[in-house]
């Protein structure tokens, strides 16, 4: 989840929190230093429900992938973003289902990408590769996404939590112009996941994007309001139940009553097919 321009062969910054440690703190992972921790503790002072939030949303990736491949008979998925490889990801839950599936993660934080490749190291239908998830060229044009990828069949791609990291910059790199460009290479049939950290509250925004701003040193976008990421999806067909708190996409469980809920920001999104 953390998109500056570093690459594999930079250290790993242990004093600059990187968003993709603080996510693995916030679900009760190891891989994270005393920078993160403390970044966590003041997120959480501005907003006490992001743990809950974190673990809603992985939660959310389960029941995704779970419904795509399952429902749809999704074979191959494309996950910008992916973050640090904690349990239950997208390789697990698709090649539970069916064991040909295969998965690209795409990220640009040096730590993921040194567990990722531990931990794929025997899987040879999975790969994470070293990129910008907003260089589409790049990510296209790899090796190992040729070799998993065919784009005569469907695929899912997914921007589960992550776009909140992306400055609007009102050119190519902008969130927006990402997600249709990143539509506009896939074969009819594909499905587009997309979910984002959003609140109707201005002052939860301004400042929750002003720590994460000065904590990752400008690795950082904003919080931004509904009607915004509901744009990111226009002219696209949205699959039931539309775009929602992510608690509320197709629940295992019933979901939480208002009072238990998130009051200062929540995950929102959902899943259209191309």
């Amino acid at each position: 989840m953390h998109h500056g321009a570093k690459s594999i062969s930079h250290a790993i910054d242990v004093h600059t929190p990187s968003v993709a440690r603080m996510y693995d703190w916030l679900l009760g992972g190891v891989e994270n230093y005393r920078s993160d921790r403390k970044a966590c503790a003041e997120l959480l002072e501005i907003a006490p429900s992001t743990q809950v939030l974190a673990r809603n949303n992985r939660a959310f990736l389960r029941r995704v992938v779970r419904v795509m491949a399952q429902e749809y008979r999704i074979r191959q998925f494309l996950d910008h973003g992916s973050g640090l490889p904690t349990q239950d990801n997208v390789h697990q839950i698709a090649q539970g289902i069916d064991a040909a599936s295969r998965v690209v993660y795409i990220d640009n934080d040096p730590i993921v990408l040194a567990h990722g490749r531990t931990t794929l190291a025997a899987n040879d239908r999975t790969a994470v590769i070293n990129a910008d998830m907003r260089d589409t060229e790049a990510i296209f044009a790899h090796p190992d996404v040729q070799r998993l990828i065919d784009l005569t069949q469907p695929v899912a791609a997914l921007f589960v939590s992550v776009l909140h990291c992306l400055p609007d910059t009102g050119d190519d790199n902008d969130p927006d112009a990402l997600v249709k460009r990143v539509a506009g290479r896939l074969p009819p049939g594909s499905l587009l996941v997309l979910c984002h950290l959003v609140s109707d509250k201005p002052s939860v925004r301004e400042k929750v994007t002003a720590l994460m701003q000065r904590s990752t040193h400008g690795n950082w976008g904003r919080v931004r309001e509904q009607r915004e990421v509901a744009a990111y999806f226009a002219g696209m067909r949205i699959i039931p139940p539309g775009l929602t708190d992510v608690v509320d996409w197709r629940p295992d469980t019933p979901p939480p009553p208002v009072e238990r809920r998130a009051t200062d920001w929540v995950e929102w999104g959902g899943v259209a097919q191309l």
